[in-house]
């Protein structure tokens, strides 16, 4: 391609032919050369000499830059050409799926499954021919389409049958035979000229020589009519086919020619039979609809064979006007949806057909508006009280149809997806609706949530499915869905994974009460198990910037608290100790779950074999109860006894205040032992690892 003497820009730097003003403004024009492609930045600048004389205090004003490239952009008609090839190469494809489903569907036995073929022959018959009208190959849109139009009649309604052929073949003398004429007549009028050749060359035995002589005439006639195809220019087909015309009006003058003692056979009126194929070959409209009556054929036959025979050079744009003509005397069953959407599409009214397909199959009429609005066949404004354009709302009437099976959503939103807002909008609200138990089985809550089933592979799809289309806000929602299943399944570890990949703090912060809420109900070993499956989350919630440090807190109140309790079930008692005091002397457990630690503490309290508290750690202890007393009498016990409470009642115990006056007396017992340790006895245990408490 070559390259452009010019660039245009848009506004223009310099008007036409002013360019000298551009000089006496002391400007010019620079570029600069992209290292990427063969584009150019171009802006104003200042001359260099009147650069050297500008201040330097004064600021330069903004400029525009503007990108362009040294190449042409592609023409309008390159571009349509590349449109109209892959839509084109589209609608193959759909022609060649509807003919394998046709094809596979056809093979199988039973009365459903024929009905099925019917349908997809159907699918094959509509797609064909709006491929035909719509869609040819680019340069031919304004070709004669008869030749193509005769070509996908014969191949989807095949006329005359292959039996028939096949008996007529197997007599003697074929012409005896009742089907012979009309067999012979719909073969001409189809265009099948080797059937024609063998059933005329059987005339060579009648014993009318008339008859035997115009056979003769007629087979070379029949073999040499003209194709679009066979010519380089239309033109030269159309002159091929006015000397052909002018052949076939001669073999009229020879068939006037025969005395009326010869017209007849002891069979038929051979005569008027043999003037109406040359009647066909002739053009002549009146024959052809007379025949195609007789024949049993409908409009689809006359309005091809008018392409074919009357006006060789149809046009697609002219079949309208041929097909409506046609349709006065021969009008389509209105209950044969197949028909009305051919119907719709030779009277070119695109509209009218995808109302038809939309009956026929939702599928076609979305796939069909889908071809049709970049081929400006249906309008792309969106109507203002549905909000949707033409093809959206085939689109979307076809997704709708999908979503009747939930197992299909994957490709029911992505046709969602492709019609606007509304689209979007509708596919959100399915994505954040999709099944997630779909033969997924509750875990046993013994295996501490290491169980993900098949829930969680249904979740990883919704959520793939929301980052291909950005749908940030459904994905998060999808996540918060997921996160209260797995907690009702106990499987609190991926609960506080998708709480945080939707970023639902508040969620995170109910899942780990939930999870706390097990050390009440079931004890601190199923407790320790559960907690074995959450905490890998925290170090990755610690790192996220965007978590809420409140929760994250009380996460880390959960882990260190397992960690404990794992301490006492192993006997570990000197460094389940050091967690105690360090949680309450530090501020990670809550107000709520000091009463608790006390209580766990009475056991650490009353060890004998050696001391497992420094008197400092006894003290924070003893503090810590005395504000729980003392804030308890003042009436705010509902802050520092609930979860104590909770925890009784589950134990079968009531007697709360009986339960702290126990931690009182342990540790009065534990100070009163300090004192004698101070005196003489034996040392504090120092602990195994280098922290200080």
């Amino acid at each position: 391609m070559q390259s452009t003497p010019h660039l245009d820009v848009l506004p223009p730097l310099v008007e036409a032919g002013k360019s000298d003003e551009l000089v006496e403004s002391g400007r010019t024009l620079l570029t600069a050369v992209s290292p990427l492609n063969d584009s150019y930045g171009v802006f104003p600048a200042l001359l260099l000499e009147k650069l050297a004389t500008r201040s330097k205090s004064t600021h330069s004003d903004e400029r525009n830059v503007y990108f362009v490239s040294s190449k042409p952009p592609p023409s309008t008609e390159r571009r349509l050409e590349s449109i109209q090839r892959s839509i084109r190469k589209l609608a193959l494809d759909y022609v060649n799926f509807a003919k394998e489903c046709w094809i596979h569907t056809s093979r199988m036995s039973g009365e459903t499954n024929q009905a099925t073929a019917d349908h997809y022959r159907s699918l094959y018959t509509c797609l064909s021919l709006f491929t035909i009208l719509y869609l040819p190959e680019y340069g031919l849109e304004n070709a004669p389409v008869g030749d193509d139009l005769m070509e996908w009649l014969n191949i989807h309604f095949i006329e005359p049958s292959t039996e028939e052929g096949d008996h007529l073949s197997s007599l003697e003398r074929p012409w005896e035979d009742e089907t012979f004429w009309p067999y012979l007549t719909r073969a001409i009028l189809r265009g099948l000229s080797k059937a024609v050749t063998f059933f005329l060359g059987t005339l060579s035995e009648h014993p009318s020589g008339n008859l035997r002589r115009l056979a003769q005439s007629i087979i070379p006639l029949l073999s040499t009519q003209p194709k679009l195809q066979h010519f380089d220019a239309e033109r030269d087909f159309a002159y091929a086919s006015h000397r052909w015309k002018e052949k076939v009006k001669m073999l009229r003058i020879e068939l006037d020619d025969v005395p009326e003692s010869d017209r007849r056979d002891s069979f038929e009126d051979w005569w008027d039979r043999f003037s109406d194929i040359v009647g066909i070959l002739e053009g002549r409209e009146e024959v052809i609809r007379k025949v195609c009556e007789e024949l049993g054929a409908d409009w689809r036959e006359v309005c091809v064979a008018w392409g074919v025979f009357v006006d060789t050079r149809l046009r697609r744009q002219d079949l309208p006007d041929v097909a409506a003509q046609v349709l006065e005397d021969m009008p389509p069953d209105p209950t044969i949806l197949e028909d009305m959407v051919h119907v719709a599409l030779f009277m070119g009214d695109p509209l009218k057909a995808l109302e038809h397909a939309a009956h026929l199959d939702p599928w076609l009429s979305a796939h069909l508006a889908d071809m049709m609005e970049p081929l400006s066949l249906v309008e792309q404004a969106v109507n203002d009280e549905t909000e949707l354009s033409v093809r959206d709302f085939s689109v979307l009437s076809y997704a709708h149809y999908l979503h009747s099976d939930p197992a299909m959503w994957r490709i029911t939103v992505s046709y969602m997806y492709s019609c606007g807002k509304v689209g979007a909008a509708t596919a959100d609200e399915i994505l954040v609706r999709v099944p997630l138990r779909l033969q997924s089985k509750p875990s046993n809550a013994n295996d501490g949530g290491d169980s993900q089933g098949d829930l969680s592979a249904v979740v990883k799809d919704v959520n793939a499915t929301c980052r291909e289309y950005q749908r940030e806000a459904a994905r998060r929602v999808v996540c918060k869905i997921a996160a209260q299943t797995f907690v009702q399944r106990r499987e609190y570890g991926l609960a506080i994974s998708y709480c945080s990949s939707a970023e639902d703090w508040p969620g995170l912060g109910r899942v780990i009460d939930r999870v706390l809420r097990e050390y009440i109900h079931s004890g601190p070993e199923q407790y320790t198990k559960f907690i074995s499956g959450i905490a890998p989350s925290l170090q990755g919630l610690r790192v996220n910037s965007a978590a809420h440090g409140v929760f994250i807190h009380r996460l880390m109140f959960a882990v260190r608290y397992a960690e404990f309790h794992q301490r006492l079930l192993n006997r570990d008692l000197q460094d389940a100790a050091w967690d105690l005091v360090s949680m309450l002397q530090e501020g990670i457990a809550p107000k709520a779950w000091w009463a608790v630690l006390l209580c766990d503490a009475i056991e650490l309290l009353q060890y004998d074999p050696t001391p497992l508290f420094s008197y400092a750690s006894a003290c924070v202890l003893l503090r810590r109860l005395d504000e729980i007393i003392s804030r308890t009498a003042q009436g705010a016990g509902e802050d520092y006894l609930k979860i104590l409470e909770a925890k009784r009642q589950a134990d079968g115990q009531k007697d709360i205040q009986k339960q702290l006056q126990l931690v009182r007396f342990a540790l009065a017992k534990y100070f009163a032992r300090c004192a004698m340790i101070g005196t003489g006895g034996t040392q504090m245990v120092p602990r195994k690892m280098d922290q200080t408490v």
